[in-house]
């Protein structure tokens, strides 16, 4: 750890109403804002590898976009200072102008061109008026122009983006018409910063992997395969450390292995109090780490911190069988989110804590990296809930023939439903001082992204 790095316990004091017995989700999240630090290396992609990446720098335009005035749609173009003359207003059509092309002719007064819709105005012209309003007279057209105003049906050079200016700024994360305005730009690459690794596993010696003969008392991981899928959807490098027993040889390796090669390492499981947890030992003895029992539901128990530099590991557990097998290469420490072991806390802990935090580390901006905007819904149903606490209740939000929306719970709200959250589009987001809800009043949902 670097001397300039905080600990946690200089975060953990910079954080208003910190308790880490029963801390309240806005202090976890402003924790984690402090704890999460952008990566720093950048690399140049292609626009077609793009998706997902995080802006390094602020693009700047090389170009006026469009580069030309240009029509907004099919009519055609005049000079805008005859809308002050006589009405119905006549006008000769001396050519036409498809999009690609640039007009060569001349031009008198009273003169008009066909034009597509995208083609440049040829100079002089300023104003279009739709094919649908106009008359034809043999080489002539006539309209009556009331309403129309001057640079009606016009697009200006530089109107969606101007030579010069920021066309996207640093930190922005590139959805697809942020590919489409690079293109539009001219640019076939662009700088991001490299790609955030993070590396997951299971605890638990009653996990299963895939491909295991089951035995009693012990279940499959599930755990894994929707982190995976949560890092996927996130465009994360992604280092899949399977399933880790109990054994505190084993847990040590899996967490300096996963220190080495990632910048961030989730786990699930294993940060509850119970006497066969050993990760909470472990991690005291190879980071700086905190527990925390989180005011939420589900979930409760969560861990988050560093690992510190494995050589300094390395050389203080120098006669462990499996302390000196990896050697840390990088000058950050890995960052740990370590999340309760019940399937659907996980989900309700990443969504609303851990993936803001990598979107920090991945470099986007405070925009790019701001939870999933709160909706406001109908609840269908009464709901019972302690003030005290933030709920993450799982539900299925439909919007009504009158536009608004409204929600209706999954059913049993358990934290090992896993299948209730496959039926939910969103959760319900009820305030740490909210009590019980009626059937009809407001609430806040969270659209999921199934």
């Amino acid at each position: 750890m670097t001397s300039s790095t905080k600990t946690t316990a200089d975060i953990a004091a910079s954080v208003p109403g910190y308790d880490a017995q029963d801390l309240s989700i806005s202090a976890a999240s402003a924790f984690l804002a402090a704890l999460a630090q952008p990566v720093a290396q950048t690399e140049d992609v292609a626009i077609f590898a793009a998706l997902g990446r995080v802006l390094a720098h602020d693009v700047v335009s090389p170009v006026n976009v469009p580069p030309h005035d240009n029509s907004a749609m099919d009519g055609y173009a005049f000079d805008g200072a005859l809308l002050s003359g006589p009405a119905p207003l006549t006008l000769r059509v001396v050519g036409g102008l498809l999009a690609g092309q640039g007009w060569q002719g001349a031009l008198a007064a009273g003169d008009c061109v066909k034009i597509m819709t995208g083609a440049p105005l040829p100079a002089g012209l300023d104003t279009v008026v739709p094919h649908e309003r106009v008359t034809l007279q043999g080489d002539s057209i006539c309209f009556d122009p009331t309403g129309m105003r001057r640079g009606a049906n016009r697009r200006l050079a530089g109107e969606d983006v101007r030579q010069g200016q920021p066309a996207l700024r640093q930190g922005d994360r590139l959805a697809a018409a942020a590919l489409g305005l690079l293109a539009s730009l001219g640019l076939a690459t662009v700088t991001v910063f490299r790609r955030l690794r993070v590396a997951y596993f299971s605890t638990g010696d009653e996990i299963l992997s895939l491909g295991e003969a089951p035995r009693p008392g012990a279940v499959f991981d599930s755990n894994r395969y929707t982190v995976f899928g949560l890092l996927t959807r996130l465009g994360v490098e992604t280092i899949d450390l399977g399933v880790v027993r109990d054994d505190p040889a084993l847990l040590r390796a899996a967490f300096l292995q996963a220190a080495q090669q990632a910048d961030a390492i989730l786990t699930s499981g294993g940060m509850s109090l119970g006497d066969a947890d050993h990760t909470r030992s472990l991690l005291a003895a190879l980071g700086d780490v905190v527990f925390w029992q989180l005011a939420i539901r589900p979930g409760r128990p969560m861990a988050a911190g560093r690992i510190s530099d494995l050589q300094e590991n390395n050389a203080a557990g120098a006669g462990s069988t499996c302390a000196t097998s990896y050697i840390n290469n990088s000058k950050m420490p890995a960052v740990l989110f370590g999340l309760p072991g019940n399937p659907v806390a996980v989900m309700v802990a990443f969504l609303a804590l851990v993936r803001p935090a990598l979107l920090q580390m991945m470099g986007s901006n405070a925009a790019s990296a701001a939870p999933a905007p709160l909706l406001q819904a109908r609840s269908l149903q009464p709901i019972r809930k302690r003030p005290g606490r933030t709920e993450y209740q799982r539900g299925i939000v439909e919007a009504g023939a009158d536009g608004q929306l409204s929600v209706r719970l999954t059913g049993h709200q358990g934290s090992g439903v896993l299948s209730s959250m496959v039926q939910a589009n969103g959760l319900v987001v009820l305030a740490h001082d909210q009590g019980d809800v009626a059937a009809g009043d407001s609430v806040a949902v969270m659209l999921l992204e199934n």
